[in-house]
């Protein structure tokens, strides 16, 4: 029994329809390295004397919210205030919500498009061209018009494909946002944190010069020091007093920063005064595997997602090579006068179908596929760009928490031999064993400790924090809406 032609028509339109060029997107496969670092480190940091002690807990997640790991109600406040207040963030949101409206709007080429018209025209024939006859009349119609345009080479679906994966893309920066906004404020936090810690060691080494200028002038006064040594010790407190407006001013421009950051002008709110000791130390440190990073980090999700973004802009190209197909069909009335536009003699239909075939375009439009399959190798390196940068992120976060480690130890130790140091000078100059040059030189060298290990101690908590954001920052557990 044979096919009907029509049928093998509506056969050969059906398969058509089926089919769509370019090529399918595939995710790349995660890396196949096992670890982070050529070497591997030390699984414990413990610095010893006291000191918080921190485990690298590898294949683990991370707990919850990252920034609750440091126990501060009133960090996760200011984290909270900042996403709620954060102009980026709005602006991501609204970048995402424009993003997945632009899909909507290319899913509608699926469906036929339906228009109505109306219109009044005066016109006039020549009977010279007619053969009716020479005159002005006037024309009145209206009615719908029904237009399709068959997918018969999947160059619409491609585009919806290339859209979708674009507002796919704009969710993962808008979670990107939010990652890097908590960092961000985690990170001025401890910043505020930090300084206010140099600030008290520095208040308590000018405090130590005042008491340290008390006992030159009564040795002065009663003629056992020369007035060069009350000079010198003057000179040595201006010289660290000089210390403290750098500093507050470093405060001040963290404080404001924090401010911005959630929204608000400086003048408005005040962020939380947080010292490091309010703060808790993460003892556990979640590393992701290598493999899964992939998979937890926006930067990489919405390489991924604009990458197959490009792979279906290929398709898109290529559908364009391809002819296409116009259908259209319309029903209405017309009439030379208005009043006889609704009577049955004035009923028109029409239906019409188009073929469009490309022959000769001068090679552009095969320039243009070349040039979306060019987009896609840029895409995909820069796919493995943003990959190779995230995993060198964690690498040096890795090894800077080692090595914070080591130098807390080492800070810890100079600040308490400093500080031995300096009451042992100061008992001696109070004897008159030493000069004054001996006890300056101490109260120097405790100074210096005590802002290195302020600095050791925060530089810790700041790289905690980096390599918790570095994970991903388990944003996925409240994705944002």
């Amino acid at each position: 029994m044979g096919v009907a032609p029509r049928d093998a028509a509506v056969c050969l339109a059906i398969l058509l329809a089926g089919c769509a060029v370019g090529p399918d997107f595939h995710a790349p496969p995660a890396p196949s390295v096992q670890t982070y670092t050529g070497t591997d480190g030390p699984a414990t940091l413990a610095p010893g004397s006291g000191e918080t002690e921190q485990r690298i807990a590898a294949g683990t997640e991370i707990a919850a919210e990252w920034w609750e790991l440091f126990g501060s109600p009133e960090l996760t406040a200011a984290v909270r205030r900042a996403m709620a207040g954060s102009q980026t963030v709005a602006a991501a949101r609204a970048s995402l919500a424009q993003a997945r409206e632009v899909v909507v709007e290319a899913r509608a080429a699926f469906f036929p498009q339906v228009d109505f018209s109306a219109s009044a025209s005066r016109q006039q024939l020549s009977s010279s061209r007619s053969g009716v006859g020479s005159g002005q009349f006037d024309l009145f119609s209206i009615g719908p018009t029904v237009s399709y345009s068959p997918d018969l080479f999947g160059g619409t679906r491609r585009h919806v494909e290339e859209e979708a994966a674009l507002a796919e893309q704009q969710g993962w920066q808008l979670a990107g946002a939010y990652l890097t906004l908590t960092g961000n404020v985690v990170g001025e936090v401890l910043d505020v944190a930090g300084t206010r810690l140099e600030i008290a060691a520095v208040e308590k080494m000018v405090a130590d010069d005042d008491r340290t200028l008390d006992l030159v002038r009564l040795k002065f006064e009663g003629g056992k020091a020369a007035e060069t040594d009350v000079l010198s010790a003057e000179t040595q407190r201006a010289n660290d007093q000089a210390q403290l407006p750098p500093l507050r001013q470093r405060l001040a421009t963290d404080r404001h920063a924090l401010a911005i950051l959630a929204g608000a002008f400086p003048a408005d709110w005040s962020p939380p005064e947080l010292d490091l000791a309010s703060l808790s130390l993460p003892g556990e440190l979640p590393l992701t595997l290598p493999s899964e990073l992939v998979h937890q980090r926006p930067d990489i999700l919405a390489a991924e997602a604009d990458l197959h973004a490009a792979s279906a802009g290929v398709g898109v190209a290529t559908a364009a090579m391809f002819p296409s197909i116009q259908l259209s069909a319309s029903v209405g009335q017309a009439a030379v006068t208005g009043g006889a536009l609704f009577e049955g003699a004035s009923s028109t239909w029409a239906l019409a179908s188009a073929l469009a075939a490309p022959i000769f375009h001068g090679g552009a439009l095969a320039a243009g596929r070349r040039a979306a399959i060019d987009a896609y190798e840029g895409s995909f390196a820069t796919y493995r760009e943003t990959v190779l940068t995230a995993f060198g992120q964690v690498a040096d976060t890795l090894d800077a928490l080692a090595h914070d480690a080591d130098l807390v130890a080492d800070q810890r130790h100079a600040l308490d031999v400093a500080s031995r140091s300096l009451v042992l000078q100061r008992l001696s100059f109070q004897e008159g064993k030493t000069d004054l040059l001996q006890l300056l030189d101490a109260e120097r060298l405790a100074l210096q400790a005590r802002l290195g290990y302020a600095r050791a101690e925060t530089q810790r908590y700041e790289d905690t924090a980096t390599l918790l954001v570095a994970m991903g920052g388990r944003w996925w557990a409240s994705p944002p809406t």
